[in-house]
């Protein structure tokens, strides 16, 4: 699915301004969008006594749009320093913030704890001895392995960096619970842009289960399961969105039926970022150059640096060209950034309206892991990033790189250190 169309019916009316103003390319959000999709989740999942979203930062890093989800009542998820101070930024706390790191640092783990700590979700069981200190509520990542399926942007499991085995679950609680802990959750994440609701649901099942098991086997309640994102957004017109009310219904029916059995049920957590925001946000280029060689190209005024899922992934993103009719039915054409790689396109042999230079063209479902994945390759620079905001006006919320800032990691004072020679360095010259 497109872009929704309030939000089309919001900014296209303005966008010449909004570009003769701002200057391409950007990406522009639509908050009334967000804010609506973020009461929508909230909603669904009604039916759950105890029920919190944890936006994921790195879905859309700006701290404006975290605004807008700490105002509707979410905490964030986190994977990195930067990430855990823009939340602490914008007035998150304590167990307003899920830290899901892999591969973790000391110096990250000691930034979790910093400013009055967070939910420290734990990537693998040889990370609890490197805790500085170990929190009262600790939560662990969990990987089935074999036993369940992912899909292509994450993988299968079994080959997946992310997450404890199952075999080591108990024992890590076990080793957690003796250094300390006293409240637990159970966290996964096995897919991402998943459009079966259905797997969410067997995820549900899965980690009530677990929490069920280990709980009576260690004698331990569990605070919380976290569902984890993935929630997929239909990227390409046609395509059918997920279904979340029945999603959330079926979530809830388990939680229920846990209830009955045990006489509690757990918190439910999730960490949706591009559901959230992803058809929320466009790309706006203009249109440079034409190239006819083997196939013809449109060239714009940005590159994979500024959207890269289409080079990464293969991903679809939908175009339209501002001002124009249907697409051409005898065209197809490549649209290209000026990257020195061939995987530099926005779109592969697509039927669009005829584009002059000039044009404006409009790119799709952005609003997430579009300008949060851009990158300096070549001496690219990322582009700016726009609000239109709930009262029609427009912000800017992030200024465009400058060659400035591209050089500013070469301003440094000079240090140098000069190996002692060493007997062992002495022989291998």
């Amino acid at each position: 699915m497109p872009m929704p169309k309030s939000f089309q019916e919001r900014l296209f009316p303005i966008i010449n301004e909004v570009v003769d103003y701002f200057g391409t390319p950007f990406h522009i959000y639509d908050e009334e969008g967000i804010r609506q999709t973020g009461r929508e989740f909230r909603a669904a999942f009604s039916g759950i006594k105890r029920f919190r979203e944890y936006f994921a930062v790195k879905a859309l890093p700006n701290p404006r749009i975290l605004a807008i989800m700490k105002d509707l009542g979410f905490g964030f998820d986190c994977s990195s320093i930067p990430e855990l101070i823009l939340s602490r930024r914008v007035g998150a706390r304590g167990e307003d913030i899920m830290f899901t790191s892999n591969n973790t640092s000391r110096a990250e783990l000691a930034a979790a704890a910093a400013e009055g700590g967070c939910i420290l979700n734990l990537d693998d069981i040889s990370l609890i001895p490197k805790v500085p200190v170990m929190p009262e509520l600790i939560c662990f990542r969990y990987n089935p392995g074999p036993r369940r399926t992912g899909n292509t942007i994450i993988g299968n499991p079994v080959e997946s960096k992310y997450g404890v085995a199952h075999d080591q679950l108990r024992d890590a609680y076990r080793e957690a619970q003796s250094r300390g802990a006293q409240r637990f959750g159970l966290h996964t994440m096995l897919v991402s842009n998943e459009l079966n609701y259905n797997y969410m649901v067997q995820t549900a099942q899965m980690l009530l289960e677990i929490i069920e098991e280990i709980g009576h086997e260690l004698g331990i309640g569990f605070e919380f399961v976290n569902l984890g994102g993935g929630l997929g957004i239909p990227y390409v017109p046609g395509e059918a969105p997920l279904n979340l009310t029945a999603m959330a219904a079926e979530i809830a029916d388990l939680f229920r039926q846990f209830e009955a059995r045990n006489g509690y049920a757990p918190q439910l957590y999730t960490e949706i970022g591009r559901f959230m925001t992803g058809p929320h946000g466009v790309l706006l280029v203009r249109a440079i150059n034409h190239k006819d060689t083997y196939r013809k190209y449109i060239g714009v005024d940005a590159c994979m640096s500024a959207l890269m899922r289409p080079a990464m992934y293969g991903a679809y993103h939908h175009i339209d060209v501002l001002g124009k009719g249907p697409a051409s039915s005898h065209a197809k054409v490549d649209v290209v950034g000026a990257l020195c790689e061939n995987n530099d396109k926005f779109a592969i042999q697509r039927l669009l309206p005829e584009i002059n230079d000039g044009d404006i063209l409009c790119i799709h479902d952005t609003g997430a892991h579009g300008h949060a994945m851009g990158f300096n390759y070549n001496g690219r620079l990322r582009p700016k990033e726009l609000l239109l905001r709930a009262d029609g006006a427009v912000e800017l919320i992030r200024r465009e790189e400058t060659v400035a800032d591209y050089f500013a990691t070469l301003d440094f004072e000079p240090r140098l250190v000069k190996p002692a020679r060493t007997e062992a360095s002495t022989l291998i010259h």
